[in-house]
């Protein structure tokens, strides 16, 4: 019941945030306007993207739109590469900041046997859940978060990240690069949430075989 209330408290927080900077947000990243905002900081676009992206863990910061206008700036590689480096980056501050609360902090806020029971779950089914969450909205923040908490093993997380990461930033990039508005949303989707179901089990067996040596 506490995750529960941690989870809704989580997903509220995030929801704040879009209520109070989310049309500002939108209106300077949405369309053309992201490809255009980020041009307008020269040399140093890439970094902006980046911290775009970093803060995406708590602003409403349309994530998809600013690695699609990287791939209009960059081209569909390098801005996918940059895009990636931005989302693994978000990906690792939630994680890290809330695994570095500490466990009498998880305990306060999830009680100790729902938090025994979350660790096993992210033991077991973490790297699937952080794996396919990325493409969604809200769940990728929260997942991060939850995975920190109950400390979810490093190795396992970050592997589960990049495998959810890089298909998304690379497809978004490639289809910004295309200037397929039409089709950017549906395609874009299957194929971030396609991609990690493919990659995940051949990333996870290989961590498997490096545990065990």
């Amino acid at each position: 019941m506490r995750t529960l209330i941690l989870c809704i408290a989580l997903a509220g927080l995030f929801v704040a945030t879009y209520l109070i900077w989310g049309d500002a947000f939108e209106e300077m990243l949405s369309g053309d306007e992201a490809a255009a905002t980020l041009r307008s900081f020269g040399r140093w676009a890439w970094a902006v993207a980046i911290l775009l992206l970093i803060s995406d863990v708590l602003m409403p910061v349309p994530a998809t739109a600013v690695i699609a206008a990287l791939g209009v700036v960059y081209g569909p590689w390098l801005g996918g590469l940059i895009g990636c480096v931005g989302a693994y980056l978000a990906g690792a501050v939630a994680y890290g900041v809330c695994r570095a609360m500490g466990r009498g902090a998880a305990v306060w806020l999830m009680g100790e046997e729902q938090l025994d029971k979350s660790h096993t779950f992210f033991v077991k089914a973490g790297g699937w859940t952080v794996a396919l969450s990325r493409w969604m909205i809200i769940l990728p923040e929260m997942v991060s978060c939850l995975a920190g908490l109950t400390r979810m093993p490093a190795r396992l997380y970050f592997t589960a990240l990049a495998c959810g990461v890089a298909p998304m930033c690379m497809t978004y990039a490639h289809i910004g690069a295309a200037g397929s508005q039409s089709s950017r949303p549906a395609l874009a989707l299957a194929i971030s949430a396609a991609l990690p179901v493919l990659i995940w089990p051949i990333a996870q067996y290989v961590v498997k075989r490096r545990a065990a040596r």
